[in-house]
């Protein structure tokens, strides 16, 4: 069986009986096995199993592209703006060096506005700043701490945040 998604959320099933559209969602399958017995048929079980292993988007979910190395991604249905594969994904609270200055921030957001579209305090779109002139200016923005500036007492929240292109962070070297 070839299983592909629609833009509907639907997904076509193709079998050497046959073609028919799957609504996980809702259930249904276009099968006549389906139609007749109104129980979960194979091409149901099919595209669950192929989205559980995440080979196909979630019906709420949409084919992206990860901004750094064009990568398959999945990501919600309507978003917009830049996105990141699991490989260059961060989360909020994950530790990351700048390739830069070699210095340990930590993430605290991680965005979809782009760096050419990402204002700083001064007004500036990050692509601007010619230490991030390496990196994508369609890339996502992240927003960091040095790690160094927090200590007890002092907390992520009461650190100033910085913006970075998500290329130009890494997962620490491992010692």
């Amino acid at each position: 069986m070839t299983v592909r998604p629609l833009r509907d959320r639907r997904y076509v099933v193709e079998t050497d009986g046959g073609t028919y559209v799957v609504a996980l969602d809702a259930g249904t399958c276009t099968c006549p096995d389906h139609a007749i017995r109104g129980f979960r048929c194979k091409h149901l079980r099919r595209v669950a199993m192929e989205v559980t292993a995440g080979s196909l988007p979630a019906p709420d979910e949409r084919v992206g592209v990860c901004a750094v190395c064009g990568a398959e991604t999945f990501v919600p249905l309507d978003a917009g703006g830049s996105h990141l594969c699991a490989r260059h994904g961060f989360e909020p609270g994950d530790v990351v060096r700048d390739r830069e200055s070699d210095e340990r921030l930590v993430v605290v957001a991680v965005t979809t506005a782009r760096a050419d579209t990402y204002r700083t305090e001064e007004d500036r779109t990050l692509d601007e700043y010619v230490t991030n002139a390496a990196y994508g200016a369609h890339e996502p923005v992240i927003e960091a701490v040095y790690a160094d500036a927090v200590r007890p007492g002092r907390g992520v929240s009461d650190c100033e945040r910085y913006a970075f292109p998500a290329s130009r962070l890494v997962r620490p070297r491992r010692e």
